[in-house]
């Protein structure tokens, strides 16, 4: 049978396997160093499959358990692609953007999403280890399941808490705050993706934390479970588009070896 610690600490036995592609660091920093927060753009369109093709790239970001708790919403309406740039408080980020992306991390698809893995594991050529199939089954239920109002949060707090004095143990996520950290976390991961891909193909783009989120969510009739981690702006960088140099600190403030 199958250990509790088993599902993390054991290699689990299986049929698949995927070698690393080649690839060009030179032409990775590249992209790197040159995406910078656009803030005017020119009036050259983005073509419709460059788009669709990093929002695609922006789903294979990195997330947690894979269950995916984001949204990408492309506003191509151009009633509410104004209203949004006004959200946006009126910046040119907006303004000028050829097209906007409203990045949501929704608190509540988990268990849909967990569904998904399970059926897709379901169908799978390959055998699925049973550590992962647990771990969808009942692991993630408990970890991620807070109950009516979030009742649950509260008793998983002290439980993980008395079960840490023992032994390493997650902490979270207990609870609404938890569960908003957890999200928020993954869809960053995917808003990256995005301005890297859109960079990849010679375009620019702008996260912005700068708007109304609330009214954002009301504009796309989003459910109140979903909230916006950001606005990402894109189109052609215009020449007055980077308003001065990249500064970066010292890395010795950030950059530590332990």
């Amino acid at each position: 049978m199958t250990k509790a610690n088993d599902i993390f600490e054991k290699v689990p036995a299986f049929d698949y396997s995927e070698n690393a592609a080649d690839t060009d660091p030179a032409a990775f920093e590249a992209v790197l160093r040159s995406r910078r927060s656009t803030r005017v753009y020119t009036d050259e369109p983005i073509p419709e499959e460059v788009m669709r093709r990093c929002l695609e790239l922006t789903l294979l970001a990195p997330n947690s358990s894979n269950l995916q708790p984001w949204e990408f919403h492309w506003v191509r309406n151009a009633e509410k692609k104004a209203e949004l740039a006004r959200l946006c408080l009126g910046q040119p980020a907006a303004t000028t953007a050829q097209e906007l992306v409203v990045c949501v991390a929704r608190l509540d698809t988990w268990n849909r999403n967990r569904k998904l893995m399970l059926e897709a594991m379901a169908h799978s050529d390959h055998e699925v280890p049973e550590s992962a199939l647990k771990y969808y089954r009942t692991l993630a239920p408990l970890a991620y399941g807070q109950g009516p109002a979030g009742i649950f949060g509260p008793i998983k707090k002290l439980i993980f808490w008395c079960l840490a004095l023992r032994k390493p143990m997650p902490r979270g996520p207990s609870g609404k705050a938890d569960m908003r950290v957890w999200a928020h976390k993954s869809t960053a991961l995917g808003c990256q993706n995005l301005m890297l891909s859109l960079r990849a193909f010679g375009y620019d783009s702008c996260p912005m934390e700068g708007m109304d989120p609330f009214r954002v969510r009301k504009l796309l009739e989003l459910p109140r479970a979903a909230e916006v981690c950001m606005v990402v702006s894109a189109g052609k960088r215009a020449e007055n588009g980077i308003y001065g140099e990249q500064i970066r600190f010292d890395p010795s403030l950030f950059l530590f070896e332990v």
